[in-house]
This record gives structure tokens, C-alpha cells and sequence, in this order.
């Protein structure tokens, strides 16, 4: 059976923020495969229908050198599948450093591969309640909108803390690339592709949409779709780059009916398994403990320096789930409950969380698991051996519940929710358990 073709294809830099732009797209009627490493053409032969393909790496969590090895291959392979977009997806908050997950070092790689002379870049999406106003970012939480700067999260991110909310400025230490921004006001008078293209003609290299509302969103996708003047048009941003694109589309008529959505089975067991410190993820976990769930809660710095400390919750766990019970297996429960340590700390502390997940997963045969915190969603997906994900339902922002593909007849049928520490309200775990939204 012959596909049809690629409308787009991105990389997303971690795995919970691949799953955002595949459920956005998924859910607007754009059928998309997301994989875990970068796939040929043979590779979609079991997804005939998807006219968009992503690709979850890791490289948020990781240096300029690794990307120097990593990103080129993957992009290449993007831009033989044809698609007229290649999306380098970054998180809505965009945390990110010189050193760890630089999104700049990643934009001059993407460039070069696609041959672009200017990256568009969006990274506002106001359906997740992150907005760019005047090239500055903003973020809700609990109701309240705060500059990126300011944020109690992510100002204070154990790896990347967020100390600037100009991107333009942000971005700037990562890269000398020529940042240039379209405004909202611009924007609201129609003016996006005219000044893309202006901008683009007088030298920039990396130009920043504000992006506010679905209308100035409409007019970023506008300005990106209509300005492709290459093969492959490379584009950097958080999944607003996706809504935009979809709000354009959209107004043009050129989307198709949205499928319907329809609520998962109950589950008769559920794992969390959680590397995440955010307040939400914390007040999650509390929400989960006092209805139901059972708690394993472990010591990260045990965990990364006594093998003992990850037997003994693996096999607390395991017996849980021999009870019918529902594990939530955590590392931290909330921001107050944090080990600071280094960047391989973290990571450590995600390749052990992965190992529980994946012996959890073998010895009991959980059909349902839940992954929070991106780094350690990463790690599980690898653990899993997840070749493909599919979006089986929403239940948060991006994070939707998926269907996992694998070679691997243990993971092969999986459901899995893989979210960020900042996604969800603080009954998700009770959602998903029992598949299905209030």
C-alpha cells in the first residue's frame, strides 16, 4: 500500500515533548507516528495513513558534542522522508543552557543539514498556556501567568534554570547566529509573511513569532507554510509551531473532520513511575496516595550509589501489582524533596528508574504505565524498547495515553502516558487508571 504524503516531520529533544506535537497533530486529523529513533521509509510501512512522523531523541538532557554526533544523522533522515517541514521541537518552556540541551547548537546543526538560510521559530502556545509577547516568554501555573524568569519552577530548574525571559537574549548565549523577532503587533496587522521574508532578505538567521492567541498563531503558520522556498523548511519551537501551522490550515479549510474521541478501558493496574520534583507532579502524587495508589518511595542518592535501593523497589512494586495495586514508584515528591546534585546525577537517576520500569514490566505483565519527568521518560522509552508510539486518547496538554509498538512482545500493546512534570491536573493518575476524563 502506497502512502500519502508527508505534510511534516519533526525531532522532538525528549520524549514527553515529542508526544505534544504528535497529539496535536493526531488530534486535528493529521495521522502521526512518533519513533525513538530516527526511521527509513521501509519503517512506515505499518502506518500507511500518517502524513506527519516525529522522532523522540534525548538531546535536551544533553551536551553540544553529543548533539554534533547525533543530530545531523537524525535530521538527515527526516529530510529523505520528503515532508515540506522539518520541526526541531523544544519544550514550551524552553530551559535550556550552552552547555546542556542548547537549543541554539541544534538550530545551526538543523540548518546545515536542511539548507535553510532562516529557522522560523515559535515557541507561544497558548493552548498549554505558554505565551511570547514582545520576544518575551510566559507560563501559567496555578492560575497565575508569570515571565519565564520568574516562574517557581522553572526559574529555579535543578539543570537549566530559566534567569532570562527575552529569548531572543536566552537563545543568544547558545548560538551567533542573527535572532530577529516578529511582534504581536505585527502579527495582529497581518504583516507575518511580509516580515518574515523581509527579515529573512536583510540577513536573520533565526526569526521568533510572538504568539498570544490563536489569531497571531494563524498567522505564524500562515507566514511559515507560504514562505517555503526550499525542499525542506526548518523550523524550531515548542508544539506551537504545530498549532500554528494547524491553525492555518484550519482557516483554509484544508484539515479534515476531527476523530471523535473515545475513552480507554479501565485498567486493572497502573505504574507510575516518576522522576520528576515539580509542585504538580508532587501534589500528583499526594492526590494519588490518599485514593488508592500505593507509594515506593525512593532514595535518589541511594538509588544511584546502592544497587540495593533499586532491588527493594522493584520488588515492593512487584508485589503491589501481584496484589492488584497500583504502584507509584518516585524519586522526589514535589520541589521541597529535591537531592541537588549534577547533571549525570540526573541521569543516573533516570537509567535506574528505566531499569525498574522495564523488570516491573517483565515480571508482572502491566498493561497501563504512566512515565513523569522528560529525562526519565526518555531513558523508560529506551528501557521499553519502544520502536513507535500512537495517540490512543488525551488526558493533559501533551501528554496523551499512547499505544507502544515494539519488536519486544512484552512492551508490544502497551499503554503508556508519558508526561512532564509541569502537565495534568492532580487527579491524572486516577484518569488514566481509569481511561477516561470526568
Amino acid at each position: 500500500m502506497s502512502r500519502q504524503p508527508l505534510l511534516l516531520t519533526f525531532y522532538g529533544d525528549d520524549l514527553t515533548g515529542s508526544t505534544d506535537a504528535m497529539e496535536a497533530l493526531s488530534l486535528h486529523g493529521i495521522p502521526t507516528v512518533l519513533f525513538l529513533d530516527a526511521p527509513a521509509e521501509g519503517d512506515l510501512v505499518r502506518f500507511a495513513d500518517c502524513r506527519a512522523v516525529g522522532v523522540a531523541g534525548m538531546s535536551r538532557s544533553e551536551s553540544p558534542q553529543w548533539m554534533d554526533q547525533n543530530l545531523p544523522p537524525a535530521f538527515t533522515a527526516l529530510r529523505e522522508l520528503g515532508a515540506p517541514i522539518c520541526h526541531y521541537k523544544v519544550c514550551s518552556t524552553f530551559d535550556s543552557s550552552p552547555t546542556v540541551g542548547s537549543i541554539g547548537r541544534a538550530i545551526e546543526l538543523g540548518r546545515k543539514v536542511m539548507m535553510s538560510q532562516v529557522v522560523p521559530m515559535v515557541v507561544g502556545a497558548p493552548v498549554l498556556k505558554r505565551y511570547v509577547a514582545f520576544g518575551n516568554l510566559f507560563a501559567s501555573v496555578h492560575g497565575e501567568t508569570h515571565r519565564i524568569d520568574r516562574h517557581p519552577t522553572m526559574a529555579c530548574h535543578p539543570v537549566t534554570p530559566m534567569d532570562e525571559g527575552d529569548l531572543r537574549r536566552h537563545l543568544a548565549r547558545q548560538t551567533d547566529l542573527r535572532i530577529d523577532l516578529i511582534d504581536i503587533l505585527a502579527l495582529q496587522a497581518g504583516r507575518g509573511l511580509e516580515s518574515l521574508e523581509a527579515l529573512s532578505a536583510d540577513g536573520a538567521a533565526i526569526i521568533l513569532f510572538d504568539t498570544l492567541d490563536k489569531s497571531s498563531l494563524r498567522e505564524a503558520g500562515r507566514a511559515i507554510w507560504e514562505s517555503q522556498s526550499l525542499a525542506t523548511t526548518f523550523v524550531a519551537g515548542s508544539s506551537g509551531v504545530e498549532y500554528a501551522l494547524l491553525a492555518w490550515w484550519e482557516s483554509q479549510g484544508a484539515l479534515p473532520a476531527k476523530p471523535p474521541i473515545v475513552d480507554a478501558a479501565p485498567a486493572d493496574r497502573l505504574l507510575v513511575v516518576s522522576g520528576s520534583c515539580s509542585p504538580l507532579t508532587g501534589k500528583q502524587i499526594d492526590w494519588a496516595l490518599a485514593n488508592g495508589f500505593e507509594g515506593v518511595a525512593i532514595d535518589p542518592v541511594r538509588l544511584v550509589s546502592d544497587h540495593t535501593e533499586l532491588i527493594g523497589a522493584q520488588d515492593k512494586a512487584a508485589s503491589f501489582l501481584s496484589a492488584g495495586r497500583s504502584p507509584i514508584v518516585y524519586t522526589a515528591a514535589g520541589p521541597n524533596d529535591v537531592v541537588r546534585q549534577d547533571h549525570d546525577f540526573g541521569r543516573q537517576i533516570g537509567l535506574r528508574l528505566s531499569e525498574i520500569a522495564a523488570e516491573l514490566l517483565r515480571r508482572s505483565g502491566v498493561k497501563r504505565i504512566i512515565s513523569s519527568g522528560g529525562d526519565t521518560s526518555g531513558h523508560i522509552g529506551k528501557a521499553l524498547e519502544i520502536q513507535a508510539l500512537t495517540v490512543i486518547r488525551p488526558f493533559a496538554p501533551g501528554s496523551p495515553l499512547c499505544r507502544l509498538w515494539s519488536q519486544n512482545p512484552q512492551s508490544d500493546g502497551v499503554e503508556i502516558l508519558l508526561k512532564g512534570g509541569q502537565v495534568g491536573s492532580e487527579e491524572l493518575f486516577g484518569q488514566v487508571r481509569a481511561g477516561r476524563l470526568p
